[in-house]
């Protein structure tokens, strides 16, 4: 299978992520999959003539595109024009490259929220008119139109994060080389379900404290992140906290509280990152299948049961009360 990956408008982070993924030689495994890269315009030798020589041999349907990859949100400003962003050396619009290009492949992967959703690119006044390849923040439609089918009859795969993980990447990749990826793999976002059905609070080391609606206080706090500190793992859909990155870390685990890029919309919360609305005293974003009533009957037992080592570890950088030693009674 053939892949090619354009860089539109975002950061390349998705790029930066993906040579992070737990392989020694991305594209030796790559490779192993049967999947060739044609060309990334930040990983491949070719620049130039020979990339523009192969992207409109790709147009052509002469040089067959299995895998579209597209990272980066699209710009469509000026006016549809497309002129903000032009491939260098083509004075081509990036749009009418992905188009083009959409129209001849197999598979058209979304690589990150930006290419997904609009994403950060797409925030604020949006003076690019920035927008996903098939969706327009949580809206169909987007570049290629709410209509669009891939050669193998899919929509746009939108492999979301910010950045994505990589393990998504390639997970997904190699699923569609084996044959073993269709309709019934996307959530009702696109994304693939083998992440988006988890949510970021499954397996996440603060559950403990989650639990007991022990709160962290502060940025340096121990505690459960939800209820003060903006945290949205118990609503957002991945696997970071079960598939950690790099093998070892996440953003909660890091300290850092989810902000639930996955979602169409992360980048405007409408509140600071760090912070968590209330009503009444009550978060907003509570858990995204838990009722109202439910939750605020369990946090009031669970805090009424709070161990003193739970509470008191919430609010300190590090433990300060060790777990008692107990016989367990058991044979």
């Amino acid at each position: 299978m053939n892949l090619l990956w354009l860089q539109s408008g975002g950061c390349g982070g998705c790029t930066m992520s993906l040579l992070c993924a737990d392989t020694r030689d991305l594209f030796g495994l790559l490779g192993d999959a049967g999947i060739k890269v044609l060309w990334h315009p930040a990983l491949s030798e070719e620049s130039g003539a020979e990339a523009l020589s192969t992207l409109e041999a790709c147009c052509r349907g002469e040089i067959p595109v299995d895998l579209l990859c597209v990272e980066g949100s699209l710009l469509r400003g000026p006016n549809g024009s497309g002129r903000f962003h032009v491939l260098a050396g083509t004075g081509k619009p990036m749009i009418h490259w992905v188009s083009e290009l959409a129209a001849q492949a197999r598979y058209t992967l979304a690589i990150g929220s930006c290419a997904a959703f609009g994403g950060v690119t797409a925030g604020g006044p949006n003076p690019t008119d920035a927008c996903g390849l098939q969706y327009e923040n949580e809206a169909r439609g987007g570049l290629l139109g709410a209509g669009y089918r891939s050669g193998a009859d899919l929509p746009v795969i939108n492999v979301a994060g910010c950045p994505t993980h990589p393990g998504w990447v390639v997970d997904t990749l190699l699923a569609l080389a084996m044959g073993e990826f269709g309709a019934a793999d996307l959530d009702s976002l696109g994304r693939p379900r083998f992440y988006a059905d988890q949510l970021v609070h499954h397996g996440c080391s603060r559950n403990e404290f989650y639990e007991f609606k022990a709160s962290a206080e502060k940025a340096s706090d121990l505690g459960c992140m939800m209820e003060h500190m903006g945290c949205k793992g118990t609503q957002a859909h991945a696997d970071c906290n079960v598939r950690p990155w790099n093998g070892a870390g996440s953003c909660t685990a890091g300290g850092y509280a989810c902000i639930s890029c996955t979602e169409p919309g992360f980048e405007e919360p409408g509140h600071p990152f760090s912070q968590t609305p209330k009503v009444a005293g009550i978060p907003i974003g509570l858990p995204s299948d838990m009722p109202k009533a439910w939750f605020v009957a369990l946090a009031a037992l669970s805090k009424s049961a709070t161990p003193r080592r739970v509470r008191e570890n919430a609010v300190a950088d590090h433990p300060v009360v060790q777990p008692a030693i107990r016989r367990t009674g058991l044979r």
